[in-house]
């Protein structure tokens, strides 16, 4: 590197934002994912011994999966190469691949290739990628906030290393802010900041466990904000609502209020009040709750407390978890909001919770009964000489689909699980089940 290359990276290196600036160069400064990165933990190892074989770093925004790469970067004594899958295309991997080649030949020198948002990479791209990282010509390393089990090929997942990054905690996210304050040699430190302790709070609750969206409002923060009299900059909660434009409500992601919340949510919609329940979903949005995890819990709901009394309760609580993660806010609001009133609003059962917990019991306290002969896998042979499915009558040749025969272990004869409620669509469901038990009972 000539001194006019290095004084334009330093230049860059000096104007790139707050969170550019404060990524981590070594382990020991990596905030969060001690579940990875331990000094226990394999992937920590690895990055040390300069030992890696290919990896997905699969996580929210804001998590460290770059900043990761980066560190390995700067430890690696592979080349290391990046591209991002949203404006990179196969001639850039053919570059990649063919220095690769070279390093490898000529020098005998690993190629590690860190690809950001791999997801963006169709079928075909990623596919290109495959033989060339089976034969070890390059180390891939890919990051994805998307699901890498939905959105990238099987045949790289079957040969990568999946780590699952988690949001960072407030304690985290509090360390971080801390850092940016004070450091001057990447961090604000040179212009004399101070955060106020509800501010720091402030700004570490509502990230919502994103490190860079947290220092983007405090380098906004410190670089908006007037001097005091004291010659310091303070940054207070109203310089710290405006930088993240929301207010500050009640809502510790950690502690009582959160928990207060979402259970005031689950049992409005229980409770069949979709007033309530939809004014505690506007509060955890309002607050900066995860649209992903707001939507979780409709579904469970949905299947809970709702249950077979209206079938398709579950199945527009699911329809609203796809589509919010394609969506985004701030209209996810919108379809989370219709989710909530149907499933508030549905006829309610709890049949399916307790058909669950009562043979859970059961199965407990009594092992493993014998399944009856006739119910046995008899599709191979000699099994009839071990007396496997003799007699097992098929349901589709009897009026209504529906024959009487022994189905528990024969321990648990006359048991009954499940109870339809009178709710709903479990009343057909136990209308049907009466009648077709007492015409065959007339055959």
């Amino acid at each position: 590197m000539d001194l006019f290359e290095y004084m334009r990276n330093t230049r860059m290196e000096k104007e790139s934002p707050l969170a550019a600036r404060l990524r981590p160069k070594t382990l020991e400064e990596v905030v969060g994912q001690q579940h990875m990165i331990g000094r226990d933990k394999l992937l920590y190892r690895a990055i040390k011994a300069d030992k890696l074989s290919s990896l997905i770093f699969y996580g929210p925004p804001g998590t460290g999966k770059t900043t990761l790469a980066r560190v390995i970067a700067n430890t690696t004594s592979a080349e290391f190469t990046q591209l991002n899958a949203t404006i990179s295309g196969k001639k850039d991997m053919e570059e990649v691949v063919a220095k690769a080649k070279d390093n490898q030949g000529m020098y005998g020198r690993k190629t590690i290739l860190f690809i950001d948002e791999i997801h963006r990479f169709n079928k075909g791209q990623q596919d290109y990628l495959l033989p060339f990282v089976e034969d070890g010509t390059i180390i891939l390393i890919g990051a994805t906030t998307e699901n890498p089990y939905f959105e990238v090929n099987s045949a790289l997942l079957s040969r990568s290393i999946i780590f699952e990054l988690k949001l960072l905690t407030k304690e985290e996210i509090k360390e971080l802010i801390c850092r940016a304050v004070s450091d001057c040699d990447r961090g604000m430190g040179a212009y004399e900041a101070q955060i106020e302790e509800d501010a720091l709070e402030f700004l570490a609750e509502l990230s919502g466990g994103d490190a860079r969206q947290a220092l983007n409002a405090v380098e906004l923060g410190i670089m908006t904000t007037e001097r005091s009299p004291d010659g310091k900059i303070h940054l207070t909660l109203e310089v710290a609502q405006e930088c993240i434009q929301k207010k500050a409500i009640r809502y510790d992601k950690s502690g009582d209020s959160h928990y207060d919340t979402i259970s005031a949510f689950i049992k409005s919609m229980r409770g069949s009040d979709p007033d309530a329940a939809v004014y505690y979903l506007a509060r955890m949005l309002y607050a900066g709750e995860s649209v992903t995890f707001i939507a979780r819990r409709i579904m469970i709901c949905a299947s809970e407390d709702v249950g077979n009394a209206d079938p398709q309760a579950l199945q527009v609580a699911v329809s609203a978890a796809e589509a919010v993660e394609r969506v985004g806010m701030p209209e996810a609001q919108i379809i989370l909001a219709q989710a909530v009133s149907y499933v508030a609003t549905a006829p309610k059962s709890n049949a399916a919770v307790t058909a669950i917990m009562d043979a859970s019991k059961t199965v407990k306290e009594t092992g493993n009964l014998s399944i009856p002969p006739h119910l046995r896998e008899a599709h191979y042979q000699g099994a009839k000489k071990l007396r496997r499915g003799i007699g097992y009558q098929y349901a589709h040749d009897y009026p209504n689909n529906y024959v009487k025969q022994q189905y528990l272990p024969y321990e648990l004869t006359g048991k009954e699980f499940y109870q339809p409620s009178n709710n709903g669509y479990e009343v057909k469901i136990r209308e049907h089940m009466i009648r077709i038990k007492k015409e065959a009972e007339r055959e």
